[in-house]
């Protein structure tokens, strides 16, 4: 064991002393252009350094996406870990978004290079893919457990094909997004104030009365901002699992950038709506 604090009471504690609001940090190519810099490793970095210097100080939660650091090569990834460890010495919880998921051996070298406590890319959380079977993730569950690091499990997201998949029925009855809550569930139980383990739900998802996302942990709600959900849409769609929701802007707040008064400014208007949402829940 690391002595950490488990994610789930660290990220509690975040999000009551912060707000809940998580910001990615997702260098596309478009939005290098937007800000005037370069589709290039000086650009990456350059965008990167001011989101983290921007808001990294006052938000619970910073997302990159990995994805657009490692089209970059090697490089990409000295950048990556540079902007989490400079995160992290700001106070922001780092959750890596980089969807992995495998078997065996492999799953457990995904988990080595995000969740090991001495990994140059440790996070406080990963996101991951069930759909090998959940119990395809066991490596990254033990690793987390041991880290003190936590997961976002892909359950109910927010782009349209997930539904094939996600909506799909057992012979149990149950649908697969319902199987994926219900093993989280079991992966929370009995810790307070937040379990560690938690789900990926999209925020544009509507009426999700049907499903049980009170499951004692996070919710990694992304859709709010440029997919068309807003704050307000937050306790009609969680209910009563609201308060765990974690709600993630990406562009709604970077476009805003490279003026680092104006990133700080939108992320401190969406945060103050989520607040208001959540309260009036």
């Amino acid at each position: 064991m690391t002595g950490q604090e488990p994610f789930g009471a660290r990220l509690r504690r975040a999000m009551d002393e912060r707000g809940p609001l998580c910001v990615g940090i997702d260098p596309h190519a478009s939005l290098l252009s937007e800000w005037g810099l370069g589709d290039g490793v000086d650009g990456l970095e350059r965008f990167s350094r001011t989101v983290v210097e921007a808001v990294a100080d006052r938000v619970a939660v910073l997302k990159p996406q990995s994805a657009f650091f490692e089209r970059f090569g090697s490089r990409g990834l000295a950048v990556l870990e540079t902007t989490v460890r400079e995160a992290r010495e700001a106070g922001a919880l780092i959750v890596m978004d980089a969807k992995r998921g495998d078997i065996g051996s492999t799953m457990a070298a995904y988990a080595e290079a995000f969740l090991h406590k001495d990994a140059p890319l440790f996070s406080d959380a990963l996101t991951v893919s069930p759909y090998l079977g959940y119990g395809s993730l066991s490596p990254a569950v033990a690793l987390a457990r041991e880290s003190g690091a936590g997961l976002f499990v892909l359950a109910l997201t927010s782009n349209p094909e997930g539904g094939e998949v996600q909506h799909a029925v057992r012979a149990d009855g149950r649908t697969v997004g319902a199987t994926v809550l219900g093993h989280l569930a079991l992966e929370n139980a009995g810790e307070e104030p937040l379990g560690s383990f938690g789900a990926v739900v999209g925020a544009t998802l509507g009426d999700l009365s049907s499903y049980d996302l009170d499951m004692g942990g996070p919710i990694l709600a992304p859709g709010i901002g440029a997919q068309g959900a807003t704050p307000a849409d937050l306790p009609a769609v969680f209910g009563r699992a609201v308060r765990n929701v974690v709600p993630n802007v990406s562009r709604g707040v970077l476009r805003h950038g490279p003026d680092t008064v104006a990133l700080r400014d939108a992320t401190e208007r969406f945060a103050d709506e989520i607040r208001v949402a959540v309260a009036s829940a």
